[in-house]
């Protein structure tokens, strides 16, 4: 899909923020994956949730499913995602998510990926050489000063130019250095999980 730009980013772009909530690492299961949807990045609209299986191989297509049946979808003009890993390592192949969804994707992380380490812990797990091409798909991360010049994060963007993604997340980083969208999808998982 080719690079989404916007004319003009109103402060209250409908984004929705995606997380995942705690588990523990190494087992089986499911691991809850929320999404909430911000105007801008002051004004929850609504939730959504799905489920994924930890180091499993279905986190594109349940996180596509989520966003496409809600009735949210059609007011959403960018998905963030918390990073490409969930519940372990189910990877996000964020250019997969794009094609799907018909939506920018941007994946927010507070630390540089150590793709050395990544690729190396792939290695004990089915499909790694599938799993290192989603990782590949999503880019290089690039730095993102959000509210000062001490507040960086970094950042991936697939189907919007990097100028507007860099835009759209300073934009909604309104109360910490991460965008509301996804700390708030961040706390609300975590509490989910905790139950």
């Amino acid at each position: 899909m080719k690079q989404r730009r916007f004319h003009i980013i109103k402060p209250e772009i409908r984004v929705l923020g995606v997380d995942d909530g705690p588990f523990v690492p190494h087992t089986k299961g499911y691991v809850s994956v929320i999404g909430v949807v911000f105007r801008g990045g002051y004004w929850l609209d609504g939730v959504m949730h799905t489920k994924i299986e930890i180091d499993g191989f279905d986190a594109t297509e349940k996180i596509a499913t989520m966003i496409t049946v809600s009735p949210h979808y059609k007011q959403l003009r960018v998905v963030m995602l918390n990073g490409i890993t969930f519940a372990g390592f189910n990877i996000v192949d964020v250019k997969a998510l794009n094609a799907a969804i018909k939506l920018p994707v941007i994946t927010v992380t507070r630390e540089k990926p150590d793709f050395a380490e990544i690729r190396k812990a792939l290695q004990n797990l089915s499909c790694s050489e599938e799993r290192w091409a989603a990782i590949l798909n999503a880019g290089e991360p690039i730095e993102v000063f959000t509210r000062s010049a001490q507040a960086k994060i970094y950042m991936q963007a697939v189907g919007i130019s990097q100028e507007d993604a860099q835009k759209i997340v300073r934009l909604t980083s309104t109360r910490s250095n991460i965008p509301e969208p996804l700390r708030v999808a961040h706390l609300v998982a975590s509490g989910i999980g905790a139950l």
